[in-house]
């Protein structure tokens, strides 16, 4: 049996020795309702660019998000695997860490994370009675028209929790584009850009290039700018922002890169090439080559963060060890297999399904999708069409959700009408699917993907816990008794601390 806490262990959370989840099973009323105050503002895909609120939301708490160094990572696929990489990377030097995060599969508290574990739902909502009077002070001025949006008041929980803590390093998650995105409030020590491609067009332009002006924002003077391999018109817009700014460069294939990999049983084992040297045998707990690649970049980034001083090898390999990315290609079930992806977007599905057959060598390979009606949704169909021997469509939860039977009609359209299986229910999608996969032997398996909300609410339903699983997951309660708003708020402090200043 596998070892706790080893990748074999994590990829089965149906064996006793399974990895224990990483959130807590919320059953707490007053958790419930600071979740649906949050999510009665503007949500997050609906968005406002300006950073005008969050810039005075953080002003009124004395600057919280200038009480550490600061990661911030942009791009369109990669960026919440490279985030908890780089916070892997960084707790095994010794360091603490705030990860911010966007979307979330199960719980709001997710999104912010110390020291790699998520908050506790009681840390979560204290700070939100912290600084809910600020956000109402900022909503009074109806700026650009509307009140502070869900993901800006997020962003700014994040901040102050992270200087309460306090984090020795903030790792900050754009949740879209980059020059207006909430989190660009931060200046980066560290700017980190995966890969670009075409995503959220109706707000960053219809082309890569187009995305890489906007994304290029979180390069700030005098920070480092950590690039990905990029397509060439997108790579010039970033070293040409770069300069701009007086940013130093540090380029994939010039500066860093993966040398080699292998498939393993659990991951893979890479050799990476960076500025402090090249490191052998790095067994990383996850799949696939773009995620290989993440791994170089993020070993890049920890590395420009420290003026480019090498790491100690055995810090490297414990760092990538550690690492723990749910639904990324994540088997939540053993027989018959099935694995969930947050994929959304051709880019990432195409990158998915190539590791999926790398890694497990489903045959027949099904697969479960479910999607956003603003997605490039024949995009998603033309990277699944010669790889999928059945597709089971269903849709994900919510407003923006694409109608199974709207998804059927197209999918038939491209991957033929025999092959398309229609289940507006996701339990009874998997079912179906399991039941295919069950009907056409051993080496069958089944791939979900398309949604972060689907594969969510496909993990919710599928892991659970065991006899020796704790039935709450590992979570870190940051408190401070001295944390209190005070009577008469002050604009320049936040809760009698001053958290930074312009220096």
């Amino acid at each position: 049996m596998a070892e706790e806490g080893t990748a074999e262990a994590y990829r089965d959370p149906l064996s006793a020795a399974a990895a224990p989840r990483l959130w807590p099973t919320m059953n707490n009323d007053s958790h419930a309702r600071v979740v649906a105050e949050l999510l009665a503002r503007q949500p997050e895909h609906q968005i406002g660019p300006s950073l005008e609120r969050i810039q005075l939301l953080v002003e009124l708490l004395g600057d919280p998000h200038r009480s550490a160094p600061v990661v911030h990572i942009t791009g369109t696929n990669g960026k919440g695997s490279t985030a908890i990489m780089v916070d892997a990377l960084l707790r095994a030097q010794g360091l603490r860490t705030g990860r911010y995060a966007s979307p979330h599969l199960f719980d709001v508290t997710e999104r912010i994370c110390v020291d790699g574990r998520p908050v506790t739902a009681e840390t979560f909502d204290a700070a939100w009675e912290q600084i809910k009077p600020f956000v109402e002070m900022v909503d009074e001025r109806q700026i650009d028209g509307i009140a502070m949006t869900f993901f800006e008041v997020l962003t700014g929980l994040a901040f102050a929790v992270f200087a309460d803590a306090p984090v020795d390093v903030a790792i900050l998650e754009v949740g879209m584009g980059g020059s207006w995105d909430a989190t660009n409030v931060a200046d980066a020590t560290v700017a980190v850009v995966t890969p670009i491609a075409v995503d959220h067009t109706e707000y960053l332009g219809s082309t890569p290039a187009e995305i890489a002006v906007e994304k290029s924002g979180i390069i700030k003077p005098g920070s480092v700018a950590v690039l990905a391999g990029q397509e060439p018109d997108v790579a010039r817009i970033l070293v040409e922002r770069a300069a701009s700014v007086g940013a130093r460069v540090v380029a994939e294939g010039i500066d860093f890169s993966l040398l080699d990999r292998a498939p393993g049983v659990g991951g893979q084992v890479l050799r990476l090439d960076y500025a402090g040297g090249t490191v052998e045998d790095v067994l990383l707990p996850l799949y696939g080559v773009h995620m290989a690649h993440n791994a170089a970049l993020a070993l890049a980034a920890v590395a420009a963060l420290h003026g480019d001083r090498p790491i100690e090898a055995e810090v490297v390999t414990a760092g990538f060890g550690d690492v723990i990315a749910p639904a990324r290609l994540e088997r939540v079930r053993t027989s018959p297999p099935v694995v969930l992806d947050t994929a959304h977007n051709a880019a990432a599905v195409e990158a998915t399904v190539k590791a999926a057959v790398e890694a497990f060598a489903f045959a027949p390979l099904v697969v479960v999708l479910g999607i956003m009606r603003d997605k490039d949704v024949a995009g998603v169909l033309g990277a699944l069409v010669d790889e999928v021997d059945h597709l089971v469509v269903t849709q994900p939860p919510g407003a923006r959700a694409l109608p199974a039977a709207d998804l059927a009609e197209l999918a038939q359209g491209v991957v033929g009408e025999d092959r398309v299986v229609v289940r507006a229910d996701l339990a009874d999608a998997i079912e179906a699917a399991v039941a295919i996969a069950d009907e056409s032997g051993p080496s069958a398996g089944v791939l979900l993907l398309g949604s972060v909300a689907l594969a969510g609410q496909a993990r919710a339903l599928l892991v659970t816990e065991s006899a020796d699983v704790p039935a709450a997951a590992p979570t870190v309660s940051v408190t401070d008794d001295d944390w209190d708003v005070p009577d008469s708020l002050d604009v320049t402090r936040f809760g009698g601390r001053d958290w930074g200043s312009d220096a």
